[in-house]
């Protein structure tokens, strides 16, 4: 991949000259804790009597009493890797994979290092003060860049290691604790407490080889986050997070303070449908269908899509249904669509999933599986889909004495990922909440999704014959009758036709404030109109607030790009695919329609549904709960005065 305009090259040149001192910090060094205890690690064999169990000395002069007396330790993090979980003399393939990222990486945060301190003026700094005559005025200064460089350093460092071995891992994790060892006198020193830590974590965590790169990439992850943390209220990184380096050889992206990905697909095992496979649910086929093929006019060297600076890109959306009406074929047939694109364009395409399963009961750990998925999924390397299905079970209502504490973790990260201050849509991915029961979702988290799949099923009778005829597969004699099969399934007149059901309300309590603000102001064909509308829904259900808005513009600009991409441009890359970004742009610009009255209110109408469609089973299903609560209440009290007559 060649360099964009924002980049520097880091030259291969300037990063081997670094490769003796990165080897020779592996090979061993002393370092004297100054912040982090060493972990309980099996002790080194005694060279002679005595040493190695004497009690640390502790001074009883005044004044040097509180000074740590650590003596400094060994660290040899080469033979620490050669003998981690094997009992074996040569060194195996995944040590040696280890031993070399670990390598390259001190070889790439050294040479971003050196870099930063030309930039930033610390190399003049350093040579005043080595000759002794840095006067100061600038002492201060020196000191503020040198701390700036340690954390640029262990950073680049950090994020090398995690991208480097990243596609090494395997299904193995490791939990390794919160880094403490972070020392920011200079970048050597911090280098050497990064490296003392991690030698402590692989001693006491690594008892079999397979969890030697899970332990080294938690612990650059666990830094990364530390180090990004602490570069927030430090001075003088202006030249470290002003500048974007690439390392071509590894495909490498050093871009301040953050996390580079490695951009792998994952291997998808599911079952993939086709699009007339999938049977009634028109309206949330149709947006899907749009959706995959939105997704693949993402340009990789801009990191931005079209779609989404134009507007019309969905990056949230919420499918809901009762349970059987194809919420798992409309992912299957979504996923199978981008993967099939993907392999043709020569993207890389990641989907994951995120299921119950990553709720854990220890502290923290949900929130850090939501934010990895997260992560994962955003990479803007790759084309993603992420979904989280039964959302209602995962992500807990806050305020729920019932939501446990990682559910409650859970919400908070999807809410701050997927409408938060952080939150940058390039429209390279794009995430799907399913759920049977929407209204026991967080009212705030129900709303980040900008557009809404009804996922109904079949509907009609052509709908449910079709259905049958595709579960009854083809091993039968029996005659389809009077019939033209998937007929019904001819997607843009269905689509037409479920576009127009909603020039009214569906549900009985929006359908009563519709026809009372129709009946005040006429019909719907101004924004003045639509506005007193708009009031009229938030007066009658106070949820419908200003997001809600955003929703039903951003829908309607989705509606403003309904088309479809055609097909040979998904299937000829250099019709589309393969052309620079203002190209895509403009022909994307050209298929454009109208934005019309009938859109907007229809768009409304449809969002306003299925707020109204929520609260009204959410009120519902609370009632039923307390009258059940009574009538058992009253049962045990009647069994009990029975019993004492």
């Amino acid at each position: 991949m060649s360099l964009t305009s924002d980049q520097m090259e880091l030259r291969e040149e300037d990063i081997r000259k670094h490769y003796e001192a990165a080897a020779q910090m592996l090979a061993g060094f002393d370092h004297t804790p100054r912040i982090a205890r060493g972990k309980d690690v099996a002790p080194a064999a005694e060279r002679s009597s005595g040493i190695g169990t004497r009690r640390r000395f502790r001074s009883t002069t005044p004044g040097l009493v509180t000074r740590s007396t650590a003596r400094p330790e060994g660290v040899h993090l080469v033979e620490r890797i050669e003998g981690a979980g094997v009992e074996d003399p040569l060194v195996s393939p995944v040590q040696a994979n280890v031993l070399h990222g670990l390598r390259r990486a001190l070889a790439i945060a050294l040479a971003v290092g050196e870099t930063f301190s030309e930039a930033a003026g610390l190399a003049d700094l350093k040579r005043d003060n080595l000759a002794g005559s840095l006067s100061a005025d600038k002492k201060t200064a020196f000191s503020a860049l040198l701390a700036a460089e340690a954390l640029a350093v262990s950073y680049v460092f950090a994020n090398a290691t995690s991208f480097l071995l990243a596609p090494h891992l395997a299904e193995t994790q490791v939990e390794v604790g919160e880094v403490e060892e972070i020392l920011t006198d200079n970048a050597q020193l911090a280098l050497h407490g990064t490296l003392w830590e991690l030698d402590q974590d692989i001693a006491a965590l690594v008892s079999s080889e397979d969890r030697l790169v899970a332990c080294v990439c938690a612990f650059a992850e666990q830094l990364m986050e530390k180090l990004a943390l602490r570069a927030q209220n430090a001075p003088r990184l202006e030249a470290f997070v002003g500048a974007r380096w690439k390392v071509e050889a590894d495909d490498l992206t050093i871009d301040g303070f953050t996390p580079a990905c490695a951009a792998k697909s994952t291997t998808l095992t599911m079952s993939f449908k086709k699009p007339n496979e999938v049977v009634g649910n028109h309206i949330a086929k149709y947006q899907a269908m749009k959706l995959a093929k939105m997704l693949m006019a993402y340009d990789f060297e801009r990191r931005m899509n079209p779609f989404a600076e134009m507007g019309g890109f969905i990056f949230t959306f919420m499918g809901d249904g009762a349970p059987g009406t194809g919420k798992t074929t409309l992912i299957q047939m979504m996923a199978g669509m981008i993967h099939d694109y993907c392999q043709v364009a020569g993207y890389a395409f990641r989907y994951q999933n995120f299921g119950i399963d990553n709720i854990d009961s220890y502290q923290g750990k949900s929130g850090q599986n939501a934010k990895s998925f997260v992560s994962n999924v955003l990479d803007p390397q790759v084309i993603g889909f992420g979904t989280i299905d039964d959302i209602d079970q995962i992500a807990g209502k806050r305020g729920d004495r019932q939501s446990s504490a990682g559910q409650q973790e859970v919400t908070a990260v999807f809410m701050e990922a997927f409408a938060g201050a952080n939150t940058v849509v390039r429209g390279n991915c794009t995430f799907g909440m399913f759920s049977n029961y929407p209204e026991n979702v967080d009212d705030a988290l129900r709303q980040r999704a900008g557009a809404r799949f009804l996922v109904d099923g079949p509907q009609t009778r052509e709908d449910y014959i079709d259905i049958l005829a595709l579960l009854m597969g083809k091993n039968h004699d029996i005659a389809l009758g009077d019939h033209d099969l998937f007929e019904a399934q001819a997607i843009q007149k269905a689509v037409a036709a479920s576009f127009k059901g909603h020039n009214r309300p569906h549900e009985e309590g929006l359908l009563k404030v519709f026809e009372r603000v129709q009946g005040q102001v006429g019909d719907l064909d101004t924004i003045a109109k639509m506005g007193t509308y708009l009031k009229a829904i938030q007066e009658a259900d106070p949820r419908f607030t200003g997001r809600a808005i955003k929703n039903i513009t951003d829908a309607v600009k989705v509606r403003a790009m309904d088309f479809e991409l055609p097909d040979e441009w998904m299937e000829q890359p250099d019709l589309f695919l393969t052309k620079d970004y203002d190209t895509k742009k403009a022909m994307i610009a050209e298929l454009r329609v109208p934005i019309t009255t009938e859109m907007v209110v229809q768009e409304i109408n449809r969002y306003a549904d299925s707020e109204f469609r929520y609260a009204d089973k959410s009120d519902e299903a609370a009632i039923e709960a307390m009258v059940r609560d009574m009538g058992r209440t009253e049962a045990a009290k009647q069994r009990y005065l029975k019993g004492k007559t």
